[in-house]
């Protein structure tokens, strides 16, 4: 739960965990025997107790040992103050409310990362109070650590054997050699968590002075005589943790300086300039246990990306963790965060946009959904192997094509490195039907920027209409799963050659399902909105009735029907009207086109659609794949527009004038198949795309990139020649 203003942010409402105790019971399913969990003040204060004794209660039952979080970014309830004197009391008063209603608690974090909440707080201006001030930073700070303090002694009155599980993110600085002196205060900084609470920070330590002026110096000296030092390191580190300070500004356009340590520079994400690398996080583990020989554990493990990345990082951490052990570390545990993913973290929580990073489950379904990440974690917490495609290449962290700038190189602060290991077998390929096809290069471009191996077989390598010939390609390649991108898209066209749609939608589709269950092999196929009538007045979900009133929808309706039923594992993706940034046949780029060139362009005004934007459906389709998903899937962009409204809102993101686009009856337009006057799609499964709006902006940034649109001056100066 996160302050804002005068409003408050809660992950668990949002999740809709709040009102899911079932998820307890999915969570102990993966096999953990820990987990942190919210004891809440701000929830307590405000609903009283009984929506955590019930949970408390059942994770108890299930087996799963609850480390009870008091404070998660949060300032309290309304009345308290991070940067008051009385803060720590009152927040220790309400750990003895917790600890005498839950004497069976032993394990407590009370408040989560205080070093992070005091700078996002009181340094940055992210959180309540809001502050930009070194002195609220530090009163922020010492204050929590005093709170922490307190609070274990409160708690420890009831029960002497509570434990404390002190969690903060571990990052480090690198610098220019001219940034030098300001990467050695934070790489000082980032350790005074752990240094308050175990007593280091006397006079002699090197931020000594620093601290002082937060005219705290007596609560400072307390600290010192009387610590209260960790059980359990908690380290929370992610990708970005790492930062690297580069006073050569003009090299990050589009990155705002910071002028903290009176020299302007820029802070920027480590792993993307340095050329040697990054420490990671083992390394940053080992160097706590070093610094304090005390306990660690590895409490935050997440990458908000696609799922192979999601799978790479968590199991880089699970085995640094093993190597860390063996070299007489004494680790304890490895965290996936979060379980049920979350909500605008991409801002820091503050813009309210409804981004959501799923996590170990999906909570975008009637139900949690379990992804790839819970089968992974599974298969550890029994003592298994992790085993997944997605290990046979390198995460983007440890690739050339993490950079976004120019590296940095012979930055002297790095002092070790990860590197990744290719396995001792050759890499698992996806098996890419249908080359030379706009769905099929697009898979096979995205694979490329996953770092998925992958085998894009084109028409003449692949003939999907021959059994012979696709028992050939699966024995030859040993796919780990197969892709069907091909088949025939025309839709007038199906019209009127009928048996060859047929030939290459539902017979290909049919022979390929039914050798790739022979197999074993996972499938992943696509279908299309137009298998539905158009009769509804809502996006159309999975559970619908589909009624096509086109040959190409009734094909492709076909297909699908085929596919499940010789290979019920299979999934079959719906989709919206395509549209992506690498061919010239859409209807966005068409249109761009048109009146880019100085003409018109006409678009039904009477056939409302849900455009899909190629990237977004690829890249959550090959997600739904490593999740194990079977069956079909709604995948479109949310927003349900005409054809007209479409191209107007492409030409007026490229800076063209959206008047030349031409709004007419879907009958003037000479179009051969009937289509669907309604054919939006929702998925009532749980799978989301972004919005159109933000799709747009993206294709509209990647055709940029690839081939500079005319400006709307170009463009009227050459109409006026």
């Amino acid at each position: 739960m996160v302050r804002l203003r005068n409003g408050f942010v809660d992950q668990t409402v949002l999740s809709g965990h709040q009102e899911r105790p079932g998820d307890i019971d999915s969570f102990a399913g993966l096999g953990i025997t820990a987990i942190r969990y919210p004891v809440l003040w701000e929830r307590v204060e405000r609903d009283g107790w009984a929506w955590t004794d019930e949970r408390l209660a059942r994770l108890r039952d299930r087996g799963v040992n609850p480390i009870a979080t008091l404070l998660h970014h949060g300032n309290g309830p309304r009345g308290t103050d991070l940067t008051q004197p009385d803060f720590p009391e009152k927040f220790a008063a309400y750990a003895a409310r917790v600890a005498g209603r839950y004497p069976w608690l032993d394990l407590y974090t009370p408040i989560n990362e205080p070093l992070t909440t005091a700078r996002f707080c009181g340094l940055y201006g992210h959180w309540f109070p809001h502050a930009r001030d070194h002195r609220v930073f530090l009163r922020i700070l010492i204050n929590e650590v005093q709170a922490t303090r307190l609070a274990m002694k409160a708690i420890r009155a009831v029960n002497p054997d509570a434990k404390l599980v002190q969690t903060e993110d571990l990052g480090k600085a690198h610098s220019t050699p001219r940034m030098a002196r300001q990467a050695e205060h934070e790489n000082h900084r980032r350790w005074l968590t752990f240094d308050l609470l175990a007593g280091r920070v006397t006079r002699e330590h090197p931020l000594w002075d620093y601290l002082a002026p937060s005219g705290m110096q007596d609560t400072l000296d307390e600290l010192a005589a009387d610590p209260c030092p960790p059980d359990i390191l908690g380290i929370d580190h992610y990708l970005t943790s790492e930062r690297f300070l580069d006073e050569r500004v003009r090299r990050y356009p589009g990155v705002r300086p910071s002028e903290e340590g009176g020299e302007r520079h820029v802070d920027v994400e480590a792993i993307r300039v340095l050329a040697e690398g990054v420490e990671g996080l083992e390394s940053l583990i080992e160097e706590a246990w070093h610094r304090y020989r005390l306990p660690v554990a590895a409490t935050e493990v997440h990458n908000g990306s696609s799922r192979e990345e999601q799978l790479r990082w968590f199991k880089e951490a699970w085995d640094g963790a093993h190597r860390l052990r063996d070299r007489g570390v004494d680790i304890r545990a490895v965290t996936a965060w979060a379980l049920l993913g979350s909500y605008d973290w991409n801002s820091l929580l503050t813009r309210r946009d409804g981004f959501y990073e799923s996590g170990v489950f999906d909570v975008r379904g009637p139900e949690i959904r379990p992804t790839a990440l819970a089968h992974l974690i599974r298969d550890l917490a029994a003592g298994g192997t992790a085993d997944h495609p997605a290990f046979d290449g390198p995460g983007w962290w440890h690739r050339e094509d993490r950079f976004h700038r120019t590296p940095v190189r012979g930055c002297p602060y790095v002092v070790s490195r990860n590197r990744w290991s290719p396995p001792a077998h050759a890499p698992r390929p996806l098996l890419i039907a249908g080359g030379g096809g706009t769905l099929a290069d697009a898979v096979a471009r995205l694979c490329v920027v996953r770092g998925l191996e992958y085998r894009l077989l084109p028409r003449a390598e692949l003939d999907l209409t021959d059994a012979g010939s696709v028992h050939a390609a699966l024995a030859r390649h040993r796919p780990w799963a197969v892709v069907n991108a091909a088949g025939r898209t025309r839709v007038d066209e199906a019209e009127v050659r009928a048996e060859r749609a047929r030939r290459d939608n539902v017979h290909a589709a049919e022979v390929l399902a039914r050798a790739c269950a022979a197999a074993g092999v996972p499938l992943l196929g696509f279908s299309t909105h137009l298998v539905f009538d158009g009769a509804a007045d809502q996006p159309y979900a999975e559970g619908d009735a589909a009624r096509p009133l086109s040959a190409y929808g009734r094909g492709k309706l076909e297909a699908e029907r085929a596919v499940l039923a010789v290979h019920p594992d299979a999934l079959v993706v719906r989709a919206g009207a395509l549209f992506g940034p690498w061919d010239e046949r859409n209807d966005a780029t068409r249109a761009i086109r048109a009146v880019a060139g100085g003409r018109y362009f006409s678009a039904a005004c009477d056939v409302t659609v849900s455009p899909t934007y190629l990237p977004d459906l690829v890249n959550v389709a090959l997600d739904l794949l490593m999740d194990r998903e079977r069956g079909v899937w709604h995948l479109a962009n949310t927003g349900a527009v005409t054809w007209a409204e479409f191209a107007r809102a492409a030409v007026r993101g490229a800076g063209l004038d959206p008047e030349r686009v031409l709004g007419v009856p879907a009958a003037d337009l000479g179009w051969i198949a009937e289509r669907p006057a309604y054919s939006a799609l929702r998925s009532e499964r749980g799978a989301g795309l972004p919005s159109l709006d933000h799709a747009l902006q993206r294709y509209l940034a990647e055709r940029e990139a690839l081939i500079p649109l005319p400006s709307r001056e170009r463009v009227a100066a050459a109409a006026a020649g």
